[in-house]
Parts: structure tokens; C-alpha cells; sequence
């Protein structure tokens, strides 16, 4: 039987995320080398960022990570940063590990939901914000949860829906100054009563459109951090904005008040129906039968 293949983000939270869920439902030898694979990963960010000195050159290290020789070793690869210079950084490639009684095989992509609107994969895992920023109908009333975002896909458009999330969850936040909330509930409502700039992140236009409503944004104006600007200088600089959130503990550092959590920003399991059969199934409800409680 051919192994499920199963598209992933080449790097970050959200592959963390994926392959944190997969140990959790797969055999001891499989789960040490996904935690191998997420070390490695963390030590190559750090590489990259600058934040410590590699011991060999890229090129030795790729080596030395990837044995092609052990069939459920991780794979590694080179790509170019997109920070200054373009450097080339170690992401993941690939990793064939035993799961839900057959073998999946995880396949680092660029843009894994992209390949799911190719028919290339069944499944993938990717942020929810693409699905929103690419594929969701705006409509006056916002867009609030997951569970809504299937019903606002276009099925002329994509065969890929979302299945569930990771839980691995940030939230798009509404802040302001204070000057700008006049005591008001920092809400929805207010910024159907707001006027003005509201600063967001380059690309996600179509992300706030959906997750506050467009009857909401008359009178806005979307403005965006300059370059090498803090997301919360340049809030607190605007009077008002959305930006990713966790404790909100550096927004109000900027003088800003947190308001409503808008959307989840989460890594998700998605899915293209046209190609789907009873193994990738199995794949995804083994995944979430591992969040249920015992």
C-alpha cells in the first residue's frame, strides 16, 4: 500500500504544530525522530536569525541531518531566506513515519494549500488566514469562527475545505488607543462607528475584510507599518488596528487597548474532497481523535 502523502508547511509554528500531532499518535521510534526534526528546525531558525554561530558549513549540515539511507529519518532541504542577502536556510522535506495502520508520508511545501487547490495532495496542513486571505466570500456580517468558514467557499472555486484546527491558536485582535475608543467597547461595534486609519499587516486586506464584515469598514482607510516598523508602534501611531495577538502583553506597552479576539489564527487540516478516499480519511480522524479527551 502506498503511503498517504500529507502536505506541510516547510518550517515554523505551524509544521511544529503538525508534527507535534503526529507523535502523539505514532510509534516510539517515529515520535524521536519528529522531535529530532522539530530540534534541528529550532536550531536552523536560530541559525538564520543570527541569534548563534553554526559549528560547520550549510551544506555539511545538510548532510549530516539527512540520511536517505534510514526510511523514516527526516529529509531536509535548502531554500532561500527572504531576510537580507537571501540566505540559504535548512527547512523540512520530507518524513515517512507508520500512523493510523498504514504509512504517511509528510511532504514540506511552500505554500501547502496552493498544492491541495492543484489536486497535487488529499490532505495538507496550512494556516486558516490563507484560506481566508484566497478562497472566502466577504460579506457584510463577519466572519467569527472556523466552523463558518466551509459555508463561505465558493465550491465552483475549490474542492478544498477545512477539516479542523490544531489548537495551536493566536487570534487576529482589535486594538486601539485610547484616545481613538472613547471608553467604548472595543469590539465590532466600534468599528462599525470608527473612522479613520486602521493599521494592518501587508497581504491581509482580504483577512479583515472577512473576519470584521465589510459593513463594518466604511470610512476606514487601511494604512500599514513602514519598514522595520513594531505591528504595535505603528497601531499605537494609527490610533487604531488588527494584529496577531497572544497575551497582549507588548500592545499595551504601546499605550494600546486589547480588544475582541476577531478570528483564530491556527494551523488547520484541509482537505480536497475530488481526491480523498478511505486511507486519507483513516489519517484524518485518527489526527483528531488524538485532541479528544481520554
Amino acid at each position: 500500500m502506498s503511503p498517504v502523502s500529507v502536505a506541510v508547511p516547510r518550517k515554523g509554528r505551524p509544521l511544529e504544530a503538525v508534527l507535534e500531532r503526529f507523535a502523539q499518535g505514532a510509534p516510539a521510534a517515529a515520535a524521536t525522530a519528529i522531535d529530532e526534526a522539530v530540534s534541528t528546525l529550532r536550531y536552523e531558525k536560530a541559525v538564520t536569525k543570527g541569534d548563534t554561530t553554526p559549528e560547520a558549513p550549510v551544506y555539511e549540515r545538510l548532510a549530516r541531518y539527512s540520511d536517505t539511507t534510514t526510511p523514516h529519518d527526516p529529509e531536509f532541504t535548502l531554500v532561500r531566506d527572504s531576510r537580507a542577502g537571501f540566505p540559504r536556510r535548512i527547512v523540512f522535506d520530507s518524513l515517512t513515519i507508520p500512523f493510523a495502520d498504514r504509512e504517511v508520508q509528510l511532504v514540506g511545501r511552500e505554500e501547502p494549500f496552493r498544492a491541495l487547490r492543484k489536486h497535487e495532495f488529499a490532505l495538507g496542513f496550512d494556516s486558516a488566514d490563507l484560506v481566508l486571505e484566497e478562497v472566502v466570500t466577504l460579506r457584510d456580517e463577519p466572519l467569527c469562527s472556523l466552523a463558518e468558514v466551509n459555508e463561505r467557499i465558493d465550491p465552483v472555486d475549490t474542492d478544498v475545505r477545512l477539516v479542523d484546527g490544531l489548537g495551536d491558536t493566536v487570534h487576529h485582535t482589535l486594538l486601539a488607543t485610547p484616545e481613538t475608543c472613547d471608553d467604548g467597547p472595543l469590539d465590532r461595534s466600534y468599528l462599525r462607528d470608527y473612522e479613520g486609519p486602521l493599521c494592518i499587516s501587508p497581504r491581509y486586506e482580504r483577512l479583515v475584510e472577512a473576519i470584521v464584515g465589510t459593513g463594518a469598514l466604511d470610512g476606514v482607510e487601511f494604512v500599514y507599518p513602514t519598514n522595520g516598523q513594531e505591528e504595535e508602534a505603528a497601531i499605537a501611531e494609527a490610533g487604531a488596528g488588527v494584529y496577531l495577538t497572544v497575551t497582549g502583553s507588548t500592545a499595551r506597552e504601546h499605550g494600546l487597548l486589547v480588544g475582541d479576539q476577531l478570528f483564530p489564527s491556527e494551523t488547520v487540516l484541509l482537505e480536497n474532497a475530488a481526491e480523498s478516499d478511505e486511507s486519507t480519511a483513516a489519517v484524518a480522524d485518527r489526527l483528531f481523535a488524538l485532541a479528544e479527551p481520554a
